[in-house]
This record gives structure tokens, sequence and C-alpha cells, in this order.
């Protein structure tokens, strides 16, 4: 007669809170427009979509206020944006990162 060994119970505590994601929260990437808030910045992604007649493309843009810890980012950089739980009445997003810098020639 065969045995079979007991599986190891999955730990919970090898997943941290970090690592663990939180649901689906959309992240996308835009270019700061305004920075005049203190930590807050407007961030404007253009999507472009296929209009289902013509076939031609429409982009359409929209304007998202994102939470900006350090004041960091400036008008003209590319950044990305993520959901976020209600900050204040209008923010619902955070900065992650910063794609790309704006650099005046």
């Amino acid at each position: 007669m065969t045995q079979i060994a007991p599986k190891a119970p999955a730990s919970k505590a090898a997943v941290s809170p970090e690592n663990e994601a939180h649901g689906f929260r959309r992240k996308m990437v835009g270019k700061v427009i305004k920075d005049k808030m203190n930590k807050t910045v407007v961030v404007e992604c253009v999507n472009a979509r296929r209009d289902p007649l013509y076939g031609k493309y429409v982009r359409s843009r929209t304007r998202y206020k994102a939470h900006d810890e350090t004041n960091q980012y400036k008008v003209g950089d590319e950044v990305e944006i993520q959901e976020h739980r209600p900050i204040s009445r209008d923010k619902r997003f955070i900065v992650v990162r910063l794609v790309k810098k704006f650099v005046e020639e």
C-alpha cells in the first residue's frame, strides 16, 4: 500500500502585500499639461479608436488629475498613471513612473 505525503499548506506569508495585486487597476500613459496645484498634476491621455462605420481613426482625449507626492513632474513630461482609491474630490489616479522627460530645444 502506497502512502501519499500530505501537501504543505500554501503560506500567505510568501506573498508580500506590496507584490499582491489589488484587483484590476487601469494603467495609462499621458502627458502632463498642468502642474500648478500642490501634489497634483493634470495628465492628458489620448486614445485612438476606429470608427465602426467609416473605418477612420478618431482621437479622443481625456484629462485626469493625478497625485504627485513630491511635485517632481513638470509640464510636457510623459508619465504613467494608475487607478487608485479616491484621494480627493477629483483625484482617482496616482503617477506611477516617468516615461519620458520633456526636453526643450
